[in-house]
């Protein structure tokens, strides 16, 4: 059976990156004693597939792994099996047990939700929400981005689905697709930029709140949180 869990990550395991998060919940998976699945071969290792990488220093309440069991004592066993294996600072907050039709977590994103907020000590934009709401109605928000074989100019407007602001925080729904990932500090960046003023990536905490999957039809946009695609068990 194929399950997914959902998790949330704050305080110093904000520092560790996605790959040493990869080897500590194989590890922790082995001390809960779940009874997960591994693949075939010499080198077996368990049957686990993450959703998209979170950016080391951010926050989340919505990060997402699949994993395969062989049995199992319900889902509550496996969330307190799996709680008591964490470190402080990640908490496993829901399990869903995936239909044969699911697809994995990391081909299931669509899109996510980020809050950004200017820690304190450090000067927020003056009038943020009207300058925010200028920012977005945009026609184009046009931004410069570097890879490893060329220069791209990239429009970030079609990708920002939903964008708000308070007097010192910033709430933005974007494209996390594969296709067309949009990370926040790269709309902070264009963010600055039309303001005027340096952008400073340690003046923010970003914290990724949902990570979502795309179950319209007929080209219509309908995005829920990759749990909701699953059931109880």
């Amino acid at each position: 059976m194929r399950v997914r869990i959902k998790f949330s990550k704050h305080g110093v395991v904000k520092f560790i990156g996605h790959l040493d998060i990869m080897r500590y919940f194989q590890k922790a998976i082995r001390r809960a004693g779940i009874d997960v699945t591994y693949t075939t071969g010499f080198s077996p290792h368990q049957v686990m597939s993450f959703a998209a990488p979170l950016g080391v220093g951010h926050y989340s309440n919505g990060e997402y792994l699949d994993i395969e069991v062989n049995s199992h004592n319900g889902r509550q066993d496996m969330i307190d099996r799996l709680n008591g294996a964490m470190v402080p600072g990640i908490v496993i907050e829901n399990i869903v047990a995936l239909g044969d039709n699911a697809g994995n977590a990391m081909a299931s994103v669509a899109a996510a939700g980020y809050t950004l907020e200017w820690k304190d000590g450090y000067e927020v934009p003056s009038n943020l929400e009207e300058v925010v709401f200028e920012f977005f109605g945009q026609e184009c928000i046009m931004v410069t981005k570097q890879t490893k074989k060329s220069t791209l100019e990239l429009d970030l407007k079609p990708g920002i689905y939903e964008i708000e602001a308070t007097a010192d925080s910033i709430y933005m729904l974007v494209d996390a697709s594969s296709s067309g990932n949009i990370k926040p500090t790269l709309l902070l960046e264009a963010f600055y930029s039309f303001v005027g003023k340096e952008f400073d990536p340690l003046a923010i905490q970003i914290t990724r709140e949902e990570t979502y999957t795309d179950i319209g039809k007929n080209g219509k946009r309908e995005l829920v949180p990759l749990d909701a695609v699953g059931e109880d068990f």
